[in-house]
């Protein structure tokens, strides 16, 4: 797993900005809960990204592959949510149970962790995601899993 650690205050605002951008995309909130744990994913065509941010991701912008970000929040005794550092291993793949694993990488920032993941898509098939999240080393992972279609133009 390739980890990154991004530390300039404008890479800082990029994070943010993909963040944001992949969750304003999501039709829904996308999120598992266990325990006193979040687990949020959400899938967007790279093509929606912008160059600028996209560039700082080292992410190739395609209307052929998608970005999967995975991140893990613990609820704190004062409300608040802190990120974790999670594992993620999974697959992607068709209905007809053909699958490929995905690859992911860790970026930290200031005040977020997640890891991303980048894929192939073929315009209008449901996807399958099958993810193993490990948000804590004492605990079996997470398992999620959802169905989602890409549509390109």
């Amino acid at each position: 797993m390739k980890r990154i650690m991004i530390t300039s205050p404008v890479a800082g605002l990029i994070g943010l900005a993909v963040l944001w951008l992949v969750a304003s995309l999501a039709h829904a909130e996308q999120a598992e809960h266990v325990g006193r744990y979040q687990i949020h994913y959400s899938a967007v065509n790279t093509s929606f990204l912008t160059p600028e941010v996209a560039a700082a991701y080292d992410i190739q912008r395609s209307k052929r592959t998608a970005l999967l970000n995975v991140s893990v929040l613990e609820a704190q005794p004062d409300g608040s949510n802190q990120p974790v550092m999670a594992t993620v291993e999974g697959r992607v793949g068709n209905l007809a149970g053909q699958s490929q694993p995905l690859s992911f990488r860790t970026i930290r920032e200031k005040n977020s962790i997640y890891q991303l993941a980048v894929f192939p898509i073929q315009r209008g098939e449901p996807m399958r995601f099958t993810l193993d999240v490990y948000y804590d080393r004492n605990k079996a992972p997470a398992e999620v899993a959802f169905i989602q279609r890409f549509f390109t133009d």
